[in-house]
């Protein structure tokens, strides 16, 4: 690899993925008898506990390599400050949404409904895929308190997992160069397939020095 990591990312036009745009359909033609074979994206899935270093590792690469960098955490983080400022913040989330006829505010296909009509969808700014909902960056209030205390019952639901990890393979196919992907199950679930797989480790200590330095960290 070559570059600094102090280098400026190249522009590059903000635009909304959509599912026809870039690799995704395309075929590259084959050799010999005019036979095709799908374009396979180009994908780097780094994959490891909180707060080991996934992301900044994953941003780094992505720079040096000249590839895009997608945080899988975030989209779940936008997803849980969509239903909190849409559906409402109940005191007891995750046995709501778990537990049929308790009084739930919300059912859990009313979350992937909401995320789809706003939508939460992932934009490429600069190399990196930012989180938008109803049209508005959130990369900032993503981060805040209030997401960060429910986002993690909000990633557990099944079907708000299976909505987040389309929205991902989308993005990676619709990119015409490359993506460095971090976050939990990127490399097992997500990206199975993916050529470099890497899963980092921290040490305890050094982990719990991450997670106090990110005030909240990511998921």
């Amino acid at each position: 690899m070559s570059g600094s990591p102090n280098e400026p990312p190249s522009p590059s036009a903000t635009r909304p993925f959509s599912p026809t745009c870039g690799a995704l359909g395309q075929e590259a033609r084959g050799g010999g008898g005019g036979g095709s074979e799908a374009v396979r994206p180009r994908v780097i899935a780094i994959d490891g506990p909180a707060a080991s270093g996934k992301s900044s590792t994953a941003a780094l690469v992505a720079h040096r390599l000249g590839w895009a960098h997608l945080d899988s955490g975030a989209l779940y983080r936008a997803v849980t400050l969509a239903v909190l400022d849409n559906l409402g913040e109940p005191g007891a989330l995750k046995e709501s949404l778990a537990v049929p006829g308790s009084g739930a505010t919300w059912p859990v296909q009313q979350i992937v409904a909401l995320a789809e009509e706003l939508p939460v969808r992932l934009v490429l700014v600069r190399d990196v895929f930012r989180p938008e909902v109803a049209g508005v960056d959130v990369e900032e209030p993503i981060r805040s308190d209030r997401v960060t205390r429910r986002v993690s019952e909000i990633a557990a639901i099944r079907e708000v997992r299976h909505w987040v990890n389309v929205q991902q393979r989308e993005a990676v196919l619709g990119h015409p160069r490359g993506v460095v992907v971090d976050g939990r199950d990127i490399g097992t679930v997500v990206f199975p397939d993916a050529p470099v797989k890497v899963f980092l480790t921290a040490s305890p200590a050094e982990r719990a020095r991450r997670r106090l330095a990110q005030r909240g960290g990511r998921i």
